[in-house]
């Protein structure tokens, strides 16, 4: 079930990241393709407004070369009428028209010193509408006629004629002569403020045989990826002469700008998904981990009481015996088994009680100023009988200048006697342990150290987690409840020391504890 619980949510979290995923991809393409779109208008203004403007500017230089040259060539007159009769109303109309072509040369700097021929033409259009109303005396017919007269005169070249004579001109001009670099950016950049597009930009103008010009900003080289091009003049067939392409250095910054809090919202919810999905993770693993070593806990604490409970009942009943009750010494003597067990539970009771009442901070740490030296040696008496009970020894190595810091003596006394007890618990045969001190300007430094059998790198990571012990087959082969080592590093980080242990399998352990001077 549990398996099915992490594997049900991995799934949904890596759903959940995925569909996120999937829509800012989308905003961005979204949004690229806007911007694609945006510039493409952009740079399409931009050419219709400089042909525009090249062909209006073209049309008032002809105009006013045409209103100071004189003719050329001859003139040659044209007339020509149109008649036709509707029957159905009895109407006649006359359309006639005169017009006058006269060859015209244009001769100007801007064609290079050359001229070429042109005509112009005026005339004059007259229409009559005569209607014929029969009646009955044929003799005297009555004539309705309206007359109407125009004249159009063709002073100046119109659009067509202005786009022929240009077409002509610029087919022996470069580029950067019909078109300024400045003229071009300004433009440019106009179009692109319309739109909201305020971006540095790059651009140059390449001819169709894929040539550049001098229309360009700066070293321009085209980047087939990131640039947009556009066509910005055509030849009098309709081809494209040259290519405007443009490059936009922000571009990205530009994309991502418009998008980004809705970018950081979705990236923000994203990591706190991941965040919690860790957490509850982190949380099922160590719950039932917890579980474990508290079930382990019961056990061992169930055994731990047990042999006394055990020892005391046998202890009672030898008591009630009339033999025992007549011989004091064997009275004296389950009495003082009946203390010692009763003792032994008590301490293991006040071990389980003085871990949480730790956890709650409920114990008072009243902090005096202690010698570390004493209280080792304190704790190395209390073991004594211990060592001496398994033919082991205790040597100790004082190198410490100073030894004094502020601190509890009882509890750092604890401290040292479960690392001592821990020492002997875990060593096979006679125990043989060192106790070094060290000191620096800042820490008194002490180590324990033991020929045990040692520990595997995993288990130093868990030594310190309160009811974990290392285990060697059977859960009681070793006693105790896995409390000792938890309570000495909640005691070591009370004084704001730290703790920590170096071990190999088979070769023994170094417990070492940090304390400040001050």
């Amino acid at each position: 079930m549990f398996i099915l619980i992490v594997v049900l949510m991995s799934i949904s979290l890596i759903g959940i990241i995925a569909v996120q995923l999937y829509w800012i991809n989308n905003a961005l393409e979204s949004k690229q393709a806007q911007f694609k779109n945006d510039v493409q208008k952009s740079l399409g203004a931009a050419t219709e407004r400089i042909n525009e403007k090249e062909i209006s500017t073209f049309q008032k230089k002809i105009n006013e070369i045409i209103s100071k040259e004189g003719l050329a060539g001859t003139a040659e007159l044209k007339q020509h009428l149109i008649q036709q009769i509707d029957t159905s109303t009895n109407t006649k109309i006359t359309v006639g028209g005169t017009f006058l072509e006269e060859n015209f040369k244009l001769t100007s700097d801007f064609l290079n010193h050359d001229s070429i021929i042109y005509k112009r033409v005026t005339g004059r259009t007259d229409f009559s509408k005569l209607s014929l109303i029969k009646s009955p005396d044929e003799l005297f017919p009555k004539l309705d006629e309206q007359r109407f007269s125009f004249t159009r005169r063709y002073t100046e070249f119109d659009r067509l004629q202005t786009i022929e004579i240009l077409n002509f001109v610029n087919n022996r001009k470069l580029i950067h002569q019909r078109l300024s670099n400045k003229d071009l950016n300004a433009i440019i950049k106009e179009e692109l403020v319309k739109r909201n597009i305020v971006l540095d930009f790059k651009y140059g103008v390449y001819g169709s045989d894929g040539l550049a010009t001098k229309l360009k900003s700066g070293y321009y080289t085209i980047d087939t990826k990131d640039s947009f091009k556009y066509p910005l003049f055509f030849d009098p067939l309709g081809n494209t002469t040259y290519n405007l392409h443009v490059t936009f250095p922000d571009k990205n910054d530009h994309i991502l700008a418009g998008i980004s809090n809705i970018l950081l919202l979705s990236l923000f919810f994203i990591f706190i998904i991941i965040i919690a999905f860790s957490s509850s993770l982190y949380q099922l693993i160590r719950q039932k981990k917890i579980s474990e070593i508290k079930t382990d806990f019961i056990n061992n604490m169930t055994h731990e009481f047990k042999t006394p409970i055990a020892t005391i009942n046998l202890a009672l009943d030898s008591i009630k015996n009339p033999k025992i009750l007549g011989d004091d010494s064997k009275v004296l003597r389950y009495v003082q088994m009946i203390r010692d067990e009763n003792k032994r539970m008590h301490s293991q009771v006040e071990n389980v009680l003085r871990i949480s009442r730790l956890e709650k901070n409920q114990i008072d740490l009243s902090k005096e100023t202690i010698d570390l030296h004493d209280i080792i040696e304190d704790a190395i008496t209390h073991v004594s009988l211990l060592i001496e009970d398994r033919k082991g020894k205790v040597s100790t190595h004082f190198k410490a200048i100073v030894s004094e810091l502020p601190g509890n003596q009882f509890h750092l006394t604890n401290v040292v006697v479960n690392m001592l007890e821990n020492a002997i618990k875990y060593s096979e045969g006679a125990p043989i342990i060192d106790v070094y001190t060290e000191s620096t300007s800042k820490f008194f430094v002490f180590k324990i150290k033991d020929s045990g059998i040692g520990m595997s790198k995993n288990v130093q990571k868990q030594v310190f987690t309160k009811f974990y012990r290392e285990q060697k087959g059977n859960i009681h082969d070793v006693k105790g409840h896995g409390l000792g080592l938890a309570y000495v590093k909640e005691i070591v980080e009370k004084h704001h020391g730290t703790v920590f242990v170096e071990s190999e399998k088979g070769k023994g352990s170094i417990f070492t504890v940090k304390l400040p001077l001050i």
